[in-house]
């Protein structure tokens, strides 16, 4: 069984026992958080699609706690002119354990 679900404006294929790292959410870690937006629901050979989502359908999940991403370098560089600037940066995301889905 798996869905799609829509969480901070991204889409997710998730299972049931993942893990998951998402844009960073607003919630503290340790606690449950319900996905709503569920667009997809897969159970074996029926198919349920959402228009624009599947009523009733909910993902359920626990936040595990917040994590930072590898580090990005930024360069940039203009020939002959002297103009060089190295930039990088560093994207916060929740990591999200996904504990049920209801159909």
């Amino acid at each position: 069984m798996y869905a799609i679900v829509e969480i901070a404006g991204k889409q997710f294929k998730v299972i049931q026992d993942q893990q998951l790292y998402t844009p960073q959410l607003d919630v503290e870690a340790g606690s449950s958080i319900t996905f709503d937006k569920v667009l997809l629901v897969e159970d074996g050979d029926t198919v349920a699609v959402g228009t624009p989502v599947v009523a009733g359908a909910q993902v359920m999940g626990k936040v595990l706690d917040h994590v930072r991403g590898d580090k990005i370098i930024v360069f940039k560089k203009k020939r002959r002119k002297g103009y060089k600037k190295t930039q990088g940066h560093r994207q916060d995301y929740t990591r999200v354990l996904i504990e049920r889905i209801v159909k």
